[in-house]
């Protein structure tokens, strides 16, 4: 089998990259080989590759940033994606794409299901949704996965840049009223090759929209404390924390305070699941 994989950098891509070797041709392209803020470019390379799979792992992520660039965030998470779905619709051959909590607001009581109406806050949200709207729009075979907080060991992201901060500093404040399940780009990949593996033993649940994060829950001041605790227990130096609301951390974008989603529709249908947030970020620090 032939795979093509966006976003060649990115946490997610090169987790993906490791998990999917084994199914055969893995074709792992970044932004010089393919530019996904240029349709056409897209479409040739799609087509000159002729892949069997396409897995989009790429996406404008700097959420406060896409405050002063919505043009780009859309061009790369919105537009971009409705492009793969074309070519992949034209070629017979299943999309994956990964989407994000924040096609929410974040202000219901409970975890989000795949049929709660998205009502992003920000660029970011907007765009993302777009990018899935397209995908529907072109129908065909595809999974849009919504995932949460996604780190690893690799990249930006709060993992790398909390264990950085509690070392340098005696004290630091982290917001503890956004609620969610950080996600590791390992297990996202771990249950990626296990989404394929079904479908090509034949046993692929509904394509669509699907919800895939880590079990489990806790607050941005709650995953800091479980990575200063790995930190105490290597007997590195870690700072104190203090919890602090989100008034009191103004970000150019605003986050939802739940992030929680439902993820038992794709347990259901393609009996797929993730680890428990804690038991997923023990496994990344090993």
């Amino acid at each position: 089998m032939k795979i093509l994989i966006t976003g060649r950098n990115g946490q997610l891509a090169q987790a993906l990259q490791q998990r999917l070797a084994g199914l055969g041709q893995v074709h792992v392209l970044g932004r010089e080989q393919l530019d996904l803020a240029e349709p056409e470019r897209i479409r040739q390379v799609v087509r000159e590759l002729s892949p069997d799979l396409l897995v989009n792992a790429a996406a404008y992520t700097a959420v406060d940033q896409a405050e002063n660039e919505p043009a780009l965030a859309f061009a790369i998470n919105a537009t971009a994606p409705g492009v793969l779905a074309e070519e992949a619709a034209r070629l017979g051959v299943p999309l994956l794409h990964y989407s994000t909590d924040y096609v929410f607001d974040g202000s219901k009581a409970t975890p989000y299901t795949e049929d709660d109406a998205p009502n992003p806050l920000s660029v970011y949200g907007r765009s993302k949704l777009a990018g899935e709207q397209a995908i529907h729009a072109v129908g065909g075979a595809h999974l849009t996965l919504r995932t949460s907080w996604v780190y690893s060991l690799h990249g930006r992201n709060f993992l790398l840049t909390m264990q950085r901060l509690l070392q340098e500093k005696p004290q630091l404040r982290v917001v503890a009223d956004q609620i969610g399940a950080p996600t590791w780009a390992g297990s996202l990949a771990a249950s990626t090759l296990a989404l394929i593996q079904r479908w090509q033993a034949g046993q692929a649940g509904a394509w669509g929209t699907y919800h895939m994060t880590a079990q489990g829950q806790t607050s941005w001041f709650g995953f800091a404390q479980a990575i200063g605790e790995h930190l105490k227990a290597q007997g590195r130096p870690c700072a104190q924390l203090l919890p602090i609301p989100s008034s009191e951390y103004p970000t150019p974008a605003q986050r939802p305070l739940n992030s929680r989603l439902n993820c038992s529709r794709l347990r259901q249908q393609w009996q797929v699941e993730q680890p428990d947030w804690r038991q997923a970020l023990i496994e990344c620090l090993k």
